[in-house]
């Protein structure tokens, strides 16, 4: 009865021993490779940035193809602030007839901030390009409140309606390469050929 009693023991021993090493061999088998240090899962190849191979355009070809009449629509949302007759008054912000090639911060009768006059120079196509866009990146401090235009065509427009209100300042020179599509991309459908551009903006006269 004892030695029966101890070889049942003994098969149930050895059973338990050898079910203990398929445990741990099929873990070990079955085991991944753990992720390293501040990673978790599987890493992922990071997506590669998409190139159009479209060129921005520059400013004097847009300003070249704008349209004074779609520029003032734009205007519309300046004119709570703004006033652009001829004499008209300051609101929130200056009077603008006749603004391109005036001095940043130089109209008579209206309080600019020191970070806005700071900046210097005259309203170029450049600087007026670069004020629409996004006012607060030229003059940090400054009190107009307007985000920007996003869109280049729209502050072309703009520029162009503003220009047109007493400035008529001849249009920057478009350089050939500057007309040319960049990498097969097809040029604006109604940009103006270089030859139709006319001469550089000249400096505006010191006052």
């Amino acid at each position: 009865m004892d030695d029966r009693s101890n070889t049942i023991a003994g098969w149930v021993l050895g059973a338990g021993i050898a079910a203990l090493g398929f445990t741990i061999l099929s873990s070990e088998l079955g085991h991944s490779e753990a992720p390293e240090e501040g990673k978790f899962g599987w890493a992922v190849e990071a997506e590669a940035e998409v190139d159009t191979g479209v060129a921005a355009v520059p400013l004097p070809v847009l300003l070249a193809a704008a349209d004074p009449a779609k520029g003032e629509a734009v205007f519309k949302k300046c004119t709570a602030c703004h006033s652009i007759a001829s004499g008209g008054a300051n609101g929130i912000g200056p009077n603008l007839w006749a603004v391109m090639g005036k001095p940043l911060g130089g109209h008579a009768g209206f309080a600019y901030s020191d970070s806005l006059k700071s900046v210097g120079g005259t309203w170029t196509f450049d600087q007026m390009d670069k004020w629409l866009a996004a006012p607060k990146k030229l003059a940090s401090g400054t009190k107009m409140s307007f985000a920007g235009l996003g869109k280049p065509e729209d502050r072309a427009n703009v520029i162009a309606y503003l220009n047109s209100q007493g400035s008529n300042l001849p249009l920057p020179k478009v350089e050939a390469a500057a007309a040319a599509p960049a990498d097969g991309a097809a040029a604006p459908a109604d940009a103006k050929a270089p030859a139709d551009a006319k001469a550089a903006v000249p400096a505006a006269p010191a006052k």
